[in-house]
């Protein structure tokens, strides 16, 4: 149904909670633009995480106001099992990932067409590479599509704003993590070793090398002592006269 036909129908009533949380959409996405006119190029990873944090909680009022997704990901299976072992690029459905699998090995059955977009949950996940361009141009579209959001708005509209937000949360969360650096895969956000010879700039590891280069020094063991018997210490200092 319209919103036009919702509006001349007379049993037509706003959802519940609709109104509250619309304007709580509403704030949250306004303050989004002050966060984002302080980034930059380059900008550090923590310098992004109060817009990803921002941009989380916009999506979860937007997921609030728009209908239950579906958990696969899928129109024809909502609610059938997830695929563990999704290849990339296709969906997290269990059958209809079994029926790719089953028509490339030439077996019965219509192969349905690969997933353009990975989902997660239900919600799309972006391609990288992730860059503050990318983040932009997926917080524009939200900012086109809040203004058209009222009370009588479509369900599709709910969800397409929903989508983008979640587009625009993953861009900005990956773009808070540690960047890499010092060039080790192992602790990709370690300091960099200034000592350290080229190629080993991580810290960490500097240290663990280090540590392994140096001669073992087995510690000297003291003899044990049988109950009774009193220890003979060594003084390293004589004793002062009285």
């Amino acid at each position: 149904m319209s919103p036009q036909d919702q509006h001349g129908s007379r049993g037509y009533s706003v959802p519940t909670g609709r109104p509250y949380a619309l304007k709580e959409l509403q704030a949250s996405l306004g303050s989004l633009g002050d966060h984002l006119r302080e980034l930059y190029d380059g900008a550090h990873p923590a310098e992004y995480e109060t817009i990803a944090d921002a941009l989380y909680v916009a999506f979860q009022t937007a997921a609030g106001l728009a209908p239950a997704k579906s958990y696969t990901g899928c129109s024809e299976h909502p609610n059938g099992a997830l695929d563990p072992e999704a290849p990339e690029g296709w969906g997290r459905c269990l059958i209809c990932n079994d029926r790719r699998r089953l028509a490339r090995r030439g077996g019965p059955g219509p192969a349905p067409a690969p997933a353009g977009e990975q989902r997660r949950l239900g919600y799309p996940v972006p391609d990288g590479p992730y860059d503050l361009a990318l983040l932009h141009r997926y917080l524009r579209t939200v900012e086109d599509q809040r203004f058209h959001l009222g009370l009588s708005s479509a369900a599709e509209d709910f969800v397409r704003i929903a989508d983008d937000l979640h587009r625009a949360f993953i861009v900005a969360r990956e773009l808070s993590r540690p960047r890499n650096a010092s060039g080790c895969a192992e602790h990709p956000g370690a300091p960099i070793d200034p000592d350290a010879p080229p190629g080993a700039a991580c810290i960490f590891c500097a240290g663990r090398t280090r540590r392994a280069q140096r001669s073992p020094q087995t510690p000297e063991m003291l003899p044990r002592i049988r109950r009774g018997e009193r220890r003979q210490l060594h003084r390293r200092f004589n004793r002062p006269p009285a």
